[in-house]
């Protein structure tokens, strides 16, 4: 598959459906960063007129994924992914269309390359911002993604 947001939503949508369904939606990437947004509307809100906070987890985790699943595809090697910790802060309410920004493409391709080669598995920290449309952060999701070489 080669990596355009329109493939990437249609994945989310077959493999997804939850966070297709509430909105998120990759906007742009490349082999260094991912765009996703996804905006506050009736179906992702929580009690206090804002974005549900596991809807913004969605799609910080989908602009991390997907820079995982880039670079596995680049390495050309057989690769397992998996998230085995996450964290969160909320700085601002969110509402409006809110923009998920991982810029860490590189250092994953590093992980991964390290993984080929030591045939170990490695994890690493990968962040995600979330900005509203004024670009003021409302909340920033860290996810520690494991990768090992299979077989």
């Amino acid at each position: 598959m080669r990596f355009t947001p329109s493939k990437l939503n249609a994945f989310m949508f077959f493999k997804l459906p939850a966070a297709y369904w509430c909105g998120v939606r990759v906007k742009e990437i490349t082999s260094e960063h991912c765009v996703v947004t996804v905006k506050h509307r009736w179906f992702n809100q929580n009690p206090f007129k804002s974005m549900y906070f596991a809807v913004q987890a969605m799609a910080a985790e989908f602009t991390t994924g997907a820079l995982v699943m880039y670079q596995i595809k680049e390495s050309g090697a057989n690769i397992s992914m998996l998230v085995a910790n996450n964290k969160g802060s909320f700085t601002k309410k969110a509402t409006g269309r809110i923009a998920f920004t991982c810029i860490q493409g590189n250092d994953i391709k590093e992980a991964i390359q390290k993984a080929i080669d030591t045939k170990e598995g490695q994890t690493i920290w990968v962040t995600s911002i979330g900005v509203n449309e004024k670009g003021e952060q409302v909340s920033e999701m860290l996810f520690e993604w494991t990768v090992k070489v299979r077989g």
